[in-house]
C-alpha cells in the first residue's frame, strides 16, 4: 500500500491544534501536547526498545515554529524548548491514524506513573 502524502498542514495556534490533509482523504487534528509527547526524538523515544521516557507536564505546550524538512518532513519546535524531532508524513499519519489508542496509552502511563494532567 502507497503511503498517503501530505498535502496541507496548518497550525492552529488559538486552539492548539495542528491540522492535517492528506491526499487520500484523511484529515487529522492533533493537538500541540500530543505532538510533544510522541515526539519522534531520541529524547522521548530513548535509542532503543524500553527507553522511552513519560513526558508529563505538556498540558499548555504549543507549537512556535515549523520547519520543512526536504519533501518528507518537518521540525516541530515547541514552547518547552523541544526542536529535536523529525515529524516524516508516515509518522504524522500514523499518529493521527492512531490517535484515540496512542492518546489512551498515554493517559494510562501517566495514571501508572502517579502523575495527573493539569487541565487547562
Amino acid at each position: 500500500m502507497k503511503m498517503p502524502t501530505l498535502l496541507d498542514i496548518k497550525l492552529h495556534q488559538k486552539s492548539g491544534f495542528l491540522e492535517l490533509n492528506f491526499d487520500e482523504g484523511s484529515h487529522f487534528e492533533l493537538s500541540c501536547e500530543y505532538l510533544r509527547v510522541y515526539s519522534p526524538s531520541a529524547e522521548v523515544r530513548g535509542h532503543g526498545p524500553g527507553q522511552e521516557v513519560l513526558q508529563t507536564n505538556k498540558e499548555s505546550v504549543t507549537i512556535t515554529d515549523i520547519r520543512p524538512v526536504g519533501n518528507y518532513a518537518v521540525l516541530l519546535v515547541f514552547s518547552d524548548g523541544h526542536d529535536s524531532g523529525i515529524y516524516t508524513w508516515e509518522y504524522l499519519y500514523h499518529l493521527g491514524f492512531h490517535q484515540k489508542e496512542m492518546w489512551g496509552e498515554y493517559l494510562r502511563r501517566l495514571k501508572q506513573a502517579g502523575v495527573e494532567r493539569r487541565l487547562q
